[in-house]
Order: C-alpha cells, then structure tokens, then sequence
C-alpha cells in the first residue's frame, strides 16, 4: 500500500482510506470490526468517520454510532495507535446534531468532546469541518450555486474564531491536524491565509467528491492543492456504487444504497447509466475489474493525498482491496479523459 504525506502534519497516510459511513446501518458492528482489522491487514492505516454518521438513511436514533462502533473495537484490540484516526464536525443544517447549528467557536470543544466519548479514544488525529457554515456548490448543488448573499467579513470572523478554538484543542491535545470537508478553493485559501497570519493551524486536507463521473476537483481545486500542500481525500470514487455497474440496465439490488435511496443523493440522472457504460467498456477492453478501475484512477491523480472507499460488507471490501497496486496506463487515462469529454458533468 502507497503512502503519501498528510499535508505538512508529518503523518503519512494509506492512499487507500476506510470510510465507514455505513457503520452502524447497512453494516452491522461485528461487520465493521472485520473491516477494520482486514483493512489494517492489507496496509491501510487512515480511517474516516464524522459524528452525524452512520447514513443510509440518516436519523436522530442511529447518530454517533459510527464513532461508537470504532470506539468499541479500538477498546476490544487496544490498537488505536495503529490508526490515523478522522473525523468530522456536522455543520448548520443537520438537524440531528445540535438541532443543526453552524460551526462556531463554542461548538469545536463540544462537538469534540462528544466524538472523544464515543471513540474512547483522548486524541483524534484529523478533525475535519464537515461544510462550511456557508454554504457549498458540493452535493450537486454547483447547477444552482450563488454565492451572492455571502457576507465576506462574517465568513472570516468565524473561520477566525474557528481556528482559534482549534489551537486550543491542538493545545490541549485532543487533537493534531485540521482538514476542511465540501470547501472551495476560495474558501480553502482563506483558512490558509488567516492560519499563517496569525500562526493558527494550517489546513492539511480537503475532503471533496471526486470520482470519473465527479471531477468538480480538476481546475481550481487542483492547483490550489499543488500549489499549498493541500491534498485530497476524495469521496465516493465509486459514485456511490454507479461505477460497480450494478445499477446498469435498471437494476437496484436488494439491500443496496439505491434500494435505500433512490436517486442516489441526485447522482441519478437521464446521463449517468451512459457515462457509466463508457467507463465499463474502456474496463472491459482492457480487461480491467471496473472498480479496481475507478479506485485507481482516483488515486493517480496528482493532487491525490487519500481516497475514501465505502464497502457495506467485509466480502465488497475484500474485492477493493484486490487492486489496490493497480496503476493504469497512460492509453487507460487517455481513453478515460476522452470519455469524460464525451460524458461530462453527468449529474
């Protein structure tokens, strides 16, 4: 297994990370701690959670269960360290949490404390900022995004406070880096700049969608990454199982996410079982499983630091982890990027 560095924290992480966002749902507990010992078996190191999690479906009854399902196993094995542990603060909205308030100075320790709890754990090793209290064009809100009623000198005061409240948490120990989730490359550079004026922490990563069929990611985002160290942990580079090809042709099998959710957060769409296809067949034709295609597409890309894979059962993640050394050609990628022309932006 690859290892890259985690922005300028020092820690180096699996390129591969285990997301667990169905621990605690579709994944039962006993399921979730043979993840976890099978990920660490195949060199995996770096792990992601968030406190609103398990999804799938989301509810006020099953919120922090993830964490708790890895605060368990890290009691029963004592191997914590073994771990690059992350997680996420919920921001405005969610209305399980905190009855959805936004991100603020006065949220960071509890929040924190509340995932510490549940992890029984004392040190979280990446807390990261779910979305910004903001708003953000991810989650296929980017074909309505408008900015306008931002108000500039808000936004920085709270990031401002944000950071500050961080620094405590950093002073205290109970946590190390600092990464941001669903941002922008304007926003991401607005951390950057308030953290090295006033000496606060520095953003280490950016934990965005990107996939074949989601590379929002390309331009701005990719410079901004290159250019600061910043790299990214991408989510869903599966799309959410679409890549499988298990949804081709109409088919939603049983106990599946889109069983569970229909449109798949959006990504349905009258041009998404097309652009499919054609990753399939450029999969096919060089004999190539599609999703070991689809993980180690994410993973080439140069802006790369992570990518978060999801597996509902052990049997799903045993399956990923059969490619996790494939590198494709530079005829796969050309082929790849033709297919993205082709089929651009297709949800």
């Amino acid at each position: 297994m690859k290892m890259n560095p985690l922005g300028r924290t020092g820690l180096t992480v699996s390129e591969y990370c285990l997301g667990t966002m169905t621990f605690g749902t579709q994944t039962s507990e006993e399921g979730a701690h043979a993840q976890m010992d099978l990920a660490l078996d195949h060199g995996i190191n770096f792990i992601d959670a968030a406190e609103m999690y398990p999804v799938n479906p989301i509810s006020a009854e099953t919120q922090g269960r993830t964490e708790e399902y890895l605060g368990t196993w890290f009691a029963k094995t004592g191997r914590r360290k073994d771990w690059v542990l992350a997680t996420k603060h919920s921001g405005v909205g969610m209305k399980h949490v905190r009855d959805g308030a936004p991100i603020t100075a006065q949220s960071v320790p509890e929040a924190i404390e509340g995932s510490l709890k549940r992890l029984q754990t004392d040190h979280i090793d990446l807390y990261q900022l779910h979305w910004p209290n903001r708003g953000s064009y991810m989650f296929r809100q980017n074909w309505n995004y408008d900015p306008s009623a931002q108000n500039k000198e808000e936004t920085l005061a709270n990031m401002l406070e944000v950071l500050e409240a961080l620094q405590k948490e950093v002073d205290r120990g109970t946590i190390g880096a600092f990464g941001l989730s669903n941002e922008s490359a304007w926003g991401t550079s607005q951390w950057l700049r308030l953290s090295e004026d006033r000496g606060l922490p520095r953003v280490a990563s950016v934990q965005n969608e990107y996939s074949l069929l989601c590379r929002l990611y390309d331009t701005d985002m990719a410079e901004m990454s290159l250019n600061e160290d910043v790299g990214l942990l991408a989510f869903s580079p599966l799309a959410t199982g679409l890549l499988t090809g298990k949804y081709q042709n109409g088919q939603t099998p049983e106990g599946s996410r889109k069983a569970i959710n229909g449109d798949l957060g959006g990504r349905v769409s009258v041009r998404v079982f097309d652009a499919v296809q054609a990753y399939l067949d450029i999969a096919a034709k060089h004999g190539i499983d599609p999703v070991h295609m689809a993980m180690a597409f994410t993973v080439q890309r140069p802006f790369m630091c992570s990518s978060i894979f999801g597996a509902t059962t052990l049997e799903q993640l045993e399956h990923i982890l059969k490619g996790a050394d494939l590198r494709l050609s530079d005829e796969i990628l050309k082929e790849i990027n033709a297919a993205n022309r082709a089929h651009p932006m297709p949800y």
